[in-house]
């Protein structure tokens, strides 16, 4: 069979420039992006096999159209490897996005215009967690909460005492910008003592759940959704697990409530992702993810910048940038031409627009996945606060990207795509 690259090079060589471009930001720059990973080489296989010529409308054994009986027993490995990775009654495998995953919960559990509890977005929440401009804030009444004030923590007797005054029918636990460890526990207290539903949204911190650098929500909540391509460095997709009671009525809102046909080739690609996940240098690599963070922390602290709550527990950490004056469009900005790819994130109580924000978010699954370890990490903190000192100046631009190419030339995280 001709090479994929090859024939797409042949057919459509824009697109093959596009893709071979994008290689080489990967292999030469910082990824700092809490979001993102690296994904193996093995998920680039099964995803871009011939399973997506596959149309597969409905579950395992029960499909809309006939010649399923293969591409089946990727969607039964893929949940059946899941429930073992976090000890879960049921997983639905086929959200295309963690938004979706979100979505299909919501409409298991709700009725449109029911309350539901969810953390701010400017406070460390998600769109999907409530937003006014997001499909959960328009269907559905949330009330929002959010960290102290003092601590930048999520304070539990708060939390708590909102939920009583406001007798949600699901409180949903889990954020997109929050770095210490979120008490599953306590949310289940909470939700037992008004009545509610538990749902956690687990997207950043999966891969940390799955390797044991974090505790799980599996056996506190209803429902658990989260991304496949982030902490667990799997396909960019979604999956539900839930307990037995919510299954059916989870695969019912997956399909046909919410999506068509399920997306074999990155249903099977998930598969890989779980039984790579399920390796004991998993483990390590999860530990070392927290380690690294930490680290990264520690050195943007010791260059002089806040870190809001004071450190992190997890793989991400909020940079409050205040201190070097710069807002975090600016130092999103100088940053990508310096060669390290970050993201503008508000902090809590930020005084900036969310276009704009007083702060940075980082994240280290990446690079930890490119093999770094502590010591790059202080470095990276060091070539950081250059580039933050002095943002509009193009020599120190030029020597910091020079010095970031040749830190990735030694932790490449794809070799073999370097043509």
């Amino acid at each position: 069979m001709t090479d994929p690259l090859a024939a797409l090079s042949a057919v459509d060589p824009q697109i093959a420039d596009v893709i071979q471009r994008e290689v080489d930001r990967q292999n030469t720059t910082i990824q700092l992006i809490a979001s993102e990973n690296f994904t193996s080489p093995a998920v680039l296989a099964a995803q871009g096999s011939v399973l997506t010529n596959k149309y597969s409308e409905g579950y395992p054994g029960k499909r809309y159209y006939g010649g399923n009986v293969v591409v089946d027993e990727a969607e039964d490995l893929a949940r059946r490897r899941v429930c073992e990775l976090f000890g879960a009654d049921h997983a639905n495998v086929q959200p295309h996005s963690g938004a979706n995953a979100n979505m299909a919960a919501y409409l298991a559990l709700l009725e449109p215009g029911d309350k539901v509890m969810g953390m701010r977005l400017d406070q460390g929440g998600h769109l999907t967690h409530g937003s006014p401009v997001n499909f959960s804030g328009r269907l559905y009444e949330f009330v929002a909460y959010g960290v102290d004030d003092e601590t930048e923590c999520l304070d539990y007797d708060v939390i708590r005492a909102l939920a009583g005054a406001e007798r949600p029918r699901l409180i949903v636990a889990g954020a997109t910008a929050y770095p210490r460890t979120i008490d599953f526990a306590a949310f289940r207290e909470i939700a037992d003592e008004v009545g509610a539903l538990l749902m956690v949204d687990a997207a950043h911190i999966a891969g940390l759940i799955a390797g044991g650098a974090h505790p799980s929500p599996v056996p506190h909540a209803d429902i658990v959704t989260f991304t496949t391509h982030k902490t667990l460095r799997g396909p960019r997709a979604g999956t539900i697990l839930c307990r037995e009671q919510y299954a059916a009525a989870i695969d019912k809102a997956v399909f046909p409530g919410l999506q068509g046909g399920p997306l074999m080739h990155v249903i099977a690609a998930k598969a890989v992702a779980f039984r790579m996940a399920a390796q004991p240098e998993f483990r390590d690599y999860a530990a070392q993810i927290v380690v690294n963070a930490r680290a990264l922390a520690d050195g943007l602290a010791d260059e002089g910048f806040r870190i809001v709550s004071g450190g992190t527990d997890n793989h991400l950490m909020l940079v409050d940038l205040r201190p070097f004056g710069v807002t975090g469009k600016v130092a999103q900005e100088a940053l990508d031409a310096a060669g390290i790819t970050t993201n503008k994130n508000a902090i809590p109580n930020d005084p900036e627009k969310p276009f704009v924000t007083s702060g940075l978010r980082l994240g280290t699954a990446a690079v930890t996945t490119a093999g770094m370890t502590e010591d790059q990490m202080a470095e990276i903190a060091g070539l950081i606060a250059r580039v933050l000192r002095a943002p509009d100046d193009a020599g120190v631009i030029d020597e910091v990207r020079d010095a970031a190419a040749a830190l990735c030339s030694k932790f490449v995280p794809y070799p073999d795509l370097d043509h």
